[in-house]
């Protein structure tokens, strides 16, 4: 039968720990890497109400993007929601393991998901990862572009509304009715890449979290950016759902794997 090692191990593959961001906590989580598993959902976080939905989903494997245990637990109170949750998964035997920054510079994957998702031809790695030594490799985080067709910068954030399900989203620009063809995009907190963004020709960045002051920044240098927020990250579910599945019927795994169906945006527009 199935380990969650036998998951991990080809995963890691594809996406080496080597490739995480010095001090981001990727990789096993919470469980056993010998656990047999069956059922595996992957999703964006591990939320509460992940977790409940799981349980519900007779889930042995919970597979997310952004660590569960980013910041160590202080104590295990179970009057924490936080600490709740861990107990909840220990009791119902669910292991957990994330990809986080690894997932982000690897080939093929979170960027190259977004790139594609808003039509960037030839995408090419916006910001290099470096090894041990400083040097760079042949990973990146972000890609950058040229659009098939120039559009409008108010045209290009109505096409991220509709490529990634949401409702609303910032923008910074100084006209928002330029032509722009050549675009970058980061999942998740990429505000302080954007020198990478103008060093590379880039006439709007597309990434999430922007702060106040970077924008500023970024307006002076004549550089328009598009925030969609960091749940746009989401659409790894889907694609590790479909890409674990191409692995399971490869390796004649017989397992189960599906996308969490929930939204984890905490943020609503009004």
């Amino acid at each position: 039968m199935t380990t969650v090692n036998d998951l991990i191990s080809r995963f890691e593959e594809f996406a080496p720990l080597l490739l995480a961001e010095p001090h981001d906590p990727t990789g096993f989580q919470i469980g056993s890497k010998d656990q047999k598993i069956k059922n595996v959902m992957t999703t964006l976080d591990v939320r509460p109400e992940v977790v409940k939905e799981a349980i519900n989903r007779d889930v042995d494997f919970i597979f997310a993007h952004h660590p569960v245990m980013f910041h160590p637990a202080r104590n295990l109170d179970l009057a924490d929601p936080q600490n709740q949750m861990y107990a909840n998964l220990l009791e119902h035997h669910i292991t957990v393991y994330a990809a986080h920054t690894n997932l982000d510079n690897a080939n093929g994957g979170m960027n190259d998901w977004l790139a594609d998702a808003i039509g960037l031809q030839n995408p090419t790695g916006l910001v290099p990862h470096l090894d041990l030594n400083g040097n760079p490799t042949n990973y990146s985080m972000g890609r950058f572009g040229n659009l098939k067709q120039p559009m409008k910068v108010i045209d290009l954030g109505r096409l991220c509304k509709q490529v990634f399900g949401i409702n609303g989203l910032r923008m910074v620009t100084n006209d928002d009715q330029q032509n722009v063809s050549r675009v970058a995009i980061l999942g998740g907190d990429g505000g302080k890449f954007y020198p990478e963004a103008i060093k590379r020709g880039v006439q709007v960045y597309i990434t999430g979290d922007l702060y106040y002051h970077t924008s500023q920044e970024m307006l002076s240098n004549g550089l328009s950016a598009i925030d969609p927020g960091h749940h746009i990250e989401s659409i790894c579910k889907n694609k590790l759902a479909e890409m674990f599945t191409r692995w399971s019927d490869e390796n004649n795994w017989k397992i189960n794997v599906f996308a969490s169906q929930l939204n984890t945006d905490p943020f609503e527009f009004i």
